[in-house]
């Protein structure tokens, strides 16, 4: 069934007024199929979280875009906000809480059953962007001195409150985790046999202060559908899944993607932020940018003499600044990707130094190949362009395009990793703010070029 289909259906059934009619249209629809209807009938979101089953309520809710989920409970009567946020998955409801302002969470928190209330306060009380934020305490633990027989009823007993039950989880009395087994596992084993005998210590865990790029990088490598929190002594606090780093990761790349643009983050979707503050996001390194191509003018100052004596110098300033800052905002590109996937470390700088000073030999060895020969077919046919002096012209472009785009292939390798080690963001490093150091430095090179080579004869 189109979208579209089932738009004219809910208009239908809900001119229809029937509130057991709407229910069990709605709650005969794909989850992912009623999100889509709150996005393209914007006016009819809350009604429809309203009709809904609790359980599918919660569901439909907890996929939404975070503006579209506060939009809908600034509409929801208090009733229906209790029994939602009730049902929520804890990391999701703390993932909502944490973007509202501080005097809406209060009001929302009290909406909570007591259990849940003391979950939540728990979970938002881990820094920002931790481990902890995304964890949910639902989860199936045994104790090693289980059997098999036991855990299998144990995860009939508790197996339905929990968000997966793909891994159990082993803890000792002091509630320390010791190991991780999958279900398959207790499935397969004799009902006598003992937990602690299924054990490998092999177990993978995260700390609830890790910051959430490192589960990140941990359900990268070890293919999980789930890992296990653990608190600095070891305690097992709760669980994160795979969902929650998908969020994260899209929320990362979302960032990264603004970042390297030449922007500040932002925390709305483009269309629904205000003008204003969209403004403010983007003014801010626009003047930084600004400021920094100010000190181009200045470069050009310091060379008015040599400009004055060789006026054909100043029609290969665009190529030489643009040359270099290309080659700076490719190679920070290519490197801020390559640390964010975890391709590289800050330790592997030498390597990727080494392998840049190489690639940027030869990437400008084509550039100042072309821009001679440039020169030469131009000299071919207008001489008087360059006049006699055309050939030190074209060396001098040639050698000066080798030297700004090795020095912005380094710029743009080496600044993301060394904001990295300072504890920066290396997306910081944007290609506009990259191109706008080459550009100043590009024009010392070449113009440095230009008088070791042409001094003499034109200067």
């Amino acid at each position: 069934m189109t979208l579209e289909t089932l738009q004219a259906e809910l208009e239908h059934v809900l001119e229809k007024g029937d509130p057991d009619e709407i229910r069990l249209f709605l709650d005969q629809q794909n989850i992912s199929d009623v999100a889509e209807l709150i996005y393209t009938l914007p006016e009819y979101d809350a009604s429809i979280i309203s009709y809904m089953s609790i359980h599918r309520a919660s569901g439909v809710f907890k996929i939404l875009e975070t503006s579209t989920q506060q939009d809908i409970i600034q509409q929801l009567p208090p009733s229906k906000t209790a029994e939602l946020l009730n049902e929520l998955p804890p990391d999701d409801r703390t993932a909502l809480l944490e973007d509202l302002p501080s005097g809406v969470v209060r009001e929302l928190i009290k909406l909570l059953n007591p259990s849940e209330r003391k979950i939540t306060l728990s979970l938002l009380g881990y820094p920002e962007n931790s481990v902890g934020r995304l964890m949910t305490p639902d989860y199936v633990y045994v104790y090693e001195k289980n059997t098999v027989k036991e855990v299998l009823e144990i995860i009939r007993r508790v197996g339905k409150n929990s968000e997966t039950i793909d891994v159990i989880y082993v803890i000792n009395e002091k509630g320390e985790l010791l190991d991780d087994i999958r279900i398959r596992e207790f499935i397969l084993a004799s009902p006598d046999k003992r937990v602690s005998e299924l054990m490998d210590d092999r177990v993978i865990a995260l700390n609830a202060y890790d910051d959430q790029e490192v589960a990140n990088e941990a359900f990268k490598m070890n293919n999980r559908v789930a890992l296990p929190v653990v608190s600095n002594s070891n305690k097992l606090l709760g669980i994160v899944t795979i969902d929650d780093i998908l969020w994260v990761a899209n929320e990362e790349f979302s960032e990264d993607m603004q970042k390297i643009g030449g922007t500040e983050a932002l925390d709305e979707p483009y269309l629904e932020m205000p003008l204003f503050r969209l403004l403010k996001k983007r003014v801010v390194w626009l003047v930084v940018l600004f400021l920094g191509e100010m000190l181009t003018a200045t470069a050009m100052a310091y060379f008015e003499d040599e400009i004055a004596k060789a006026t054909v110098l100043a029609l290969f300033i665009p190529l030489i600044i643009s040359s270099g800052g290309n080659s700076g905002s490719q190679a920070s590109t290519l490197i801020i990707q390559a640390m964010a996937v975890g391709e590289i470390t800050v330790k592997e700088w030498w390597r990727v130094m080494r392998r840049e000073i190489i690639s940027g030999i030869m990437l400008g060895a084509v550039l100042g190949t072309i821009g001679f020969l440039r020169i030469l077919l131009w000299h071919s046919i207008k001489p008087s362009v360059y006049g006699e002096h055309w050939m030190v012209i074209g060396l001098t472009v040639g050698i000066a395009l080798i030297g700004v785009v090795l020095w912005g292939t380094l710029c743009g390798s080496m600044l993301p990793m060394i904001l990295k080690r300072l504890g920066a963001d290396p997306a910081v490093s944007s290609a506009p703010f990259v191109a706008t150091l080459v550009d100043v430095t590009g024009l010392i090179i070449y113009f440095s070029v230009a008088f070791l080579i042409l001094s003499g004869r034109l200067l």
